[in-house]
């Protein structure tokens, strides 16, 4: 079965999001399963809370990341469903490929 338009749309947004290293390493750090600031997203980068704040956002709007006030300083925390998500559309397309291959091999082989 193929994906919707909808969860392809989805899928491409997500990976487009993490085909940067900086965000893949704010995603690692997230992923210590704490929420974090930006200042301490920050701390060790070399880059500025405004970069990594772009970054973020990048995360935020493609659902991998939320975002909490928390008292005065805001907070960004993974959001597994999302990767869960993007994890299935690359298995399903994992399937097919394989189906694909097989079909072409059966093919050849008669």
């Amino acid at each position: 079965m193929l994906p919707s338009e909808v969860e392809t749309s989805s899928a491409a947004s997500v990976f487009a999001a993490l085909g940067d290293r900086t965000r893949l390493t704010l995603l690692s750090r997230l992923a210590e399963g704490r929420a974090q600031s930006v200042v301490e997203l920050t701390q060790g980068t070399g880059l500025t809370r405004q970069g990594i704040s772009k970054h973020l956002a990048v995360l935020e709007e493609a659902g991998v990341v939320a975002s909490a006030r928390v008292g005065r300083e805001t907070r960004f925390a993974i959001r597994p469903a999302a990767l869960a998500e993007a994890g299935r559309y690359l298995e399903r397309a994992s399937r097919q490929w394989d189906d694909a291959i097989g079909r072409l091999r059966k093919l050849v082989e008669d």
